[in-house]
């Protein structure tokens, strides 16, 4: 004989503490498929292209020992390589690089545009990587190249950052972090000056970072206040990625 099913019943008890939430076990992936963006690899594969090919253009006309010594060329150098993996990405529907490695190559790009445009190109002598004390005259190999690493590449670069990446990805924390590199540099190309005669034309690399003509008290106070223009534009990149408006997705 069974017991009598109550009519009514009572309430359980109320779990203690917050609800506990279980990792899905399907991947968004599997939910979401992923998107293949073929103008953005397109576009991005000719920034990589642009880039190593005013590298390549540079190596031709001057000592591939000093040409890869310029904060320039490395950081077009770093264009290509991640535009290049960006396109493989968006082609073939994977995640984005992370925010803090494109980040930095934006800001490292800007900042080859600024310094040559603003600093490097009216000074007297002209600025060269190849060492040539002439004005480079235009539309010949020299000026191309000036023109590509310093002006195309920054631009296409900001282009892409503007029209295909997505809003709101940098983050402020990431600006002391994209620091490092422009630090790292200033010891690399103080140090390299050790192993240069005092007379050397090719000693030191920028005219702002001359010891031999400003001493290093001079020298370094240059660095300090670069350094503090370079983490300023870096807080304004992460500011104007929050507020700029989202690209359309029918572009990418």
């Amino acid at each position: 004989m069974t017991a009598p099913i109550p009519r009514e019943i009572p309430d359980l008890p109320a779990v203690p503490g917050p609800p506990l939430l279980l990792p899905a076990p399907v991947p968004a992936t599997a939910v979401v498929p992923p998107i293949r963006h073929p103008l953005t690899a397109v576009f991005r594969l000719v920034i990589a292209v642009t880039a190593a090919g005013g590298v390549a253009l540079e190596l031709l006309l001057g000592s591939p020992a000093r040409i890869l010594s310029y904060f320039s060329v490395q950081a077009n150098v770093l264009v290509a390589i991640v535009m290049l993996m960006s396109a493989t990405r968006a082609w073939r529907a994977r995640r984005p690089l992370p925010s803090a490695v494109t980040g930095a190559t934006l800001l490292y790009a800007v900042i080859t545009a600024l310094v040559y445009h603003l600093l490097l190109d009216h000074t007297t002598p002209p600025f060269s990587m190849t060492g040539a004390t002439t004005v480079p005259e235009r539309w010949h190999a020299q000026w191309a190249a000036l023109q590509v690493l310093h002006t195309l590449v920054p631009a296409a670069a900001v282009l892409d950052w503007l029209l295909l990446t997505p809003r709101a990805r940098l983050r402020l924390r990431q600006a002391a972090a994209w620091l490092l590199y422009p630090l790292a540099y200033l010891v690399f190309t103080l140090g390299r000056a050790a192993f240069f005669p005092p007379t050397s034309p090719s000693r030191y690399l920028y005219p702002f970072l001359d010891v031999t003509a400003h001493g290093y008290r001079s020298t370094l106070a240059n660095a300090l206040l670069l350094g503090l223009a370079i983490y300023a534009l870096a807080v304004l990149l992460v500011a104007l990625d929050h507020t700029r408006p989202a690209p359309s997705r029918h572009r990418r």
